[in-house]
């Protein structure tokens, strides 16, 4: 998303668009799908650094900023191309063991099926803290 222009000095609007300029609408990294694409784009830039294409240039061209250029190249200096690969979603991989994560799931449809279309009072989650 482009970065708005604002009018005038100091923060006196930024709060108002900071929520229209921040880069994921969920807060979150890249889709699977995206990783991927960022992928190819590293990949790329590994073509890039072997043919001895300056930093900046192979920045310009792959459209990303100089700061990624650089810490690609870096890492394509010591651990060479397999060191540009996705290393999949981030976050911590979940502990539950299948039979528990079956049961978490069977509990969370019990409670969408009980809240389902109830009206409360005082937010949404008022009405399952019973």
């Amino acid at each position: 998303m482009l970065p708005l222009r604002m009018k005038g000095r100091g923060d006196s609007g930024c709060w108002r668009c900071y929520i229209l300029v921040m880069r994921y609408a969920d807060g979150g990294g890249l889709t699977a799908v995206g990783r991927v694409k960022r992928e190819a784009v590293r990949f790329e830039a590994a073509e890039m650094f072997e043919q001895g294409v300056r930093l900046p240039e192979a920045a310009r061209r792959l459209r990303v900023s100089r700061k990624s250029a650089y810490a690609w190249h870096a890492a394509w200096r010591h651990g060479g191309r397999s060191a540009l690969a996705s290393r999949g979603a981030g976050g911590l991989s979940c502990r539950l063991g299948d039979a528990q994560a079956e049961r978490l799931q069977a509990e969370l449809e019990k409670g969408r099926r009980r809240t389902a279309g109830a009206r409360t009072r005082g937010g949404p989650w008022r009405g399952s803290r019973s």
